[in-house]
């Protein structure tokens, strides 16, 4: 289902025209339940992602090993590693658990290596960062993912989303209803879309005089995990 029941389209920015192709925005979640919140607050994301005139694609986490519990060519590791590469920009979304991300959702960013040659296969994205809770607002989730995000040198936007009892925010047919709530992912998504278009074709800003001296060879063996 694509429309866009909940938005006021008189209210959109109209889409940038001057960019040849569509910002590639991949995005995580962080639970496999039948009915996900994290997942379904994800699909809203990219409907509204789609219409901001950005290509989406969604992660499915079901039977990602956990880290260092399979080979890196594990089917799943693989198709996770290749949207990395493929995104410009990502949306993380994780449900709260004992007041932290799911161990579903790190398991992902577990598996991305600290290095493809010499740079971090995440390094210069825009990255948008969101959570559901069963329970009343809390933001330990989003702050934690902003961390997560700095420290894979991402461009983490300044909006961010967090849904409190989601299980209330969701009708019969899995979409969000209307509220302030998604007002915010409005919000969110066409921010992470405008940002994305801004830093496009800009490698300079991230483009690191320390990387420049490190050869590739010598920055994979001293972030290489498995050796530690």
């Amino acid at each position: 289902m694509t429309t866009l029941p909940n938005l006021d389209l008189s209210l959109i920015t109209p889409r940038p025209t001057d960019s040849a192709q569509p910002p590639r925005i991949l995005l995580l979640y962080g639970s496999t339940r039948e009915r996900s919140f994290s997942r379904l607050l994800v699909q809203e994301a990219a409907r509204l992602l789609q219409h901001f005139g950005a290509q989406t694609r969604i992660f499915n986490p079901s039977g990602l090993p956990l880290p260092d519990d399979a080979p890196s060519d594990h089917p799943k590791v693989q198709e996770l590693l290749e949207l990395m590469q493929w995104s410009e920009g990502q949306v993380w979304c994780s449900p709260e658990r004992h007041g932290s991300m799911s161990a579903v959702f790190k398991a992902q960013l577990d598996w991305v290596p600290l290095a493809m040659g010499a740079v971090r296969p995440t390094q210069g994205k825009t990255l948008a960062v969101m959570q559901v809770s069963g329970g009343s607002q809390s933001f330990n989730t989003v702050n934690q993912l902003r961390v997560l995000g700095r420290w894979m040198r991402m461009f983490t936007i300044p909006n961010q989303s967090s849904v409190p009892k989601a299980f209330m925010e969701f009708d019969d047919q899995h979409r969000m209803k209307p509220s302030p709530l998604y007002d915010r992912v409005v919000d969110v998504m066409e921010e992470l879309v405008k940002f994305t278009l801004l830093l496009r074709d800009r490698p300079d800003l991230t483009d690191r005089y320390s990387e420049r001296k490190e050869s590739a060879d010598e920055l994979s063996r001293r972030v290489n995990q498995r050796s530690i």
